[in-house]
């Protein structure tokens, strides 16, 4: 089984929330899930990867990085097949694609995704899965550049949260330049499993993600994909305790799951 898990915006990056990063950990369920933060898109800045050991160091998880602009290991392809969950940053996709290429990184995340490796990540963590992404790499513009092709279509991030994005996904669609895809507000993210869209899931009440497409008319459209919302009770139980934290018992794991449990109904 191949997944991915892609977030629009939000995950320890952008929101002081661990809904969608919990959601991410608990889909590989197995206790302690290794998982591989590749910080590329941010030119692998030390703060962004400090931040992340910070957060996933008090998940039940094993959490380690990958930096391709300095190289911290001899066997990147090592690193990446042996995680169980390969979580990309976000920040410039233009620029993360161009190293991944150089470095043979993309040849290896394939490898990964068909061995049955979770790949998750936020913003051009989530579009450098899809055929074609809408980017805003070069700044001051909107443009589409092709990615990894591992989903079908396009994906386009933050689409509530970036003023003219829309309006540029739906004018590139409009003249053929992307194809029929999915953009998910800040706070959403879509599951796929082998390659197909199998649930929408959000951080926040009220965010959206949305089937964006091209009608033979040229006309373009959208379908609003409603997420289940992660901060119910029904939901944190059924998709994040049942399966990350089922195995505690102990006083201590308790009270840090209360912790848990209160922290995720907090709202960005």
């Amino acid at each position: 089984m191949s997944q991915i898990i892609g977030l629009g915006g939000g995950g320890f990056m952008m929101e002081n929330n661990p809904l969608l990063d919990l959601y991410i950990l608990a889909a590989a369920k197995k206790d302690n899930p290794k998982i591989c933060f590749l910080p590329t898109a941010s030119g692998d800045d030390p703060g962004c990867i400090n931040h992340f050991e910070q957060v996933f160091g008090t998940y039940p998880c094993v959490p380690t990085y990958l930096s391709v602009m300095h190289p911290n290991v001899s066997d990147m392809a090592e690193v990446l097949l042996e995680s169980d969950i390969i979580y990309v940053g976000g920040g410039n996709t233009k620029s993360m694609l161009g190293l991944w290429r150089e470095w043979g990184v993309d040849k290896i995340l394939k490898q990964a995704y068909e061995k049955g490796v979770i790949l998750a990540g936020v913003s051009a963590g989530f579009v450098c899965w899809f055929e074609e992404c809408i980017t805003d790499s070069i700044p001051g513009k909107f443009t589409a550049m092709n990615c990894l092709g591992l989903l079908p279509g396009s994906g386009c991030p933050h689409y509530d949260g970036q003023e003219g994005r829309p309006a540029a996904y739906h004018k590139l669609l409009a003249d053929g330049t992307v194809s029929n895809g999915y953009a998910a507000d800040d706070g959403v993210g879509l599951h796929f499993i082998d390659g197909k869209l199998y649930k929408v899931i959000s951080s926040r009440e009220n965010a959206t993600a949305y089937r964006v497409s091209r009608e033979m008319s040229g006309k373009t459209e959208e379908e609003a994909l409603v997420p289940e919302y992660l901060g119910s009770d029904e939901n944190f139980n059924k998709y994040i305790m049942s399966t990350l934290f089922k195995d505690a018992k102990l006083e201590q794991d308790e009270s840090a799951l209360n912790d848990v449990s209160e922290h995720s109904i907090q709202q960005n």
